[in-house]
């Protein structure tokens, strides 16, 4: 198993930047594929980018797509999402994610280990 902790949240305008790292426990974070997923209040948690194992390959949802990137340290057992442009559609609270696989997913239900999530809010 694995553990996740998710930092980095916080209030941007329109237009700012952030960077969210997710830390992992353990000496055997560069088996595990990783994901990133967002919840808004009242919808359901979807998909927003993802990374082998590896790192050799990347995958980001449409609706981010240009703006996010994934990246991970396997030395430092660390994940980030860098976010630029941001928008007040991004408001959610976000969630790093392992899957014990080289290959990523993009649905929740692939992903047996998740963070307690952070709070991503981009004011107008």
């Amino acid at each position: 198993q694995v553990q996740l902790v998710e930092s980095g949240g916080g209030l941007v305008q329109t237009g700012g930047s952030l960077r969210l790292s997710c830390a992992a426990s353990g000496r055997t974070f560069s088996s595990y594929a990783m994901g990133w997923f967002r919840q808004a209040p009242g919808k359901e948690r979807e998909f927003v980018s993802a990374i082998t194992s590896n790192g050799g390959r990347t995958d980001v949802a449409n609706s981010v797509k240009g703006r996010f990137t994934i990246s991970r340290d396997n030395a430092k057992n660390t994940m980030y999402l860098q976010m630029n442009s941001l928008k007040p559609e991004d408001t959610a609270v976000y969630y790093c994610a392992a899957a014990s696989n080289y290959y990523y997913g993009t649905t929740p239900a692939l992903y047996p280990y998740w963070g307690q999530g952070t709070q991503v809010t981009v004011s107008s």
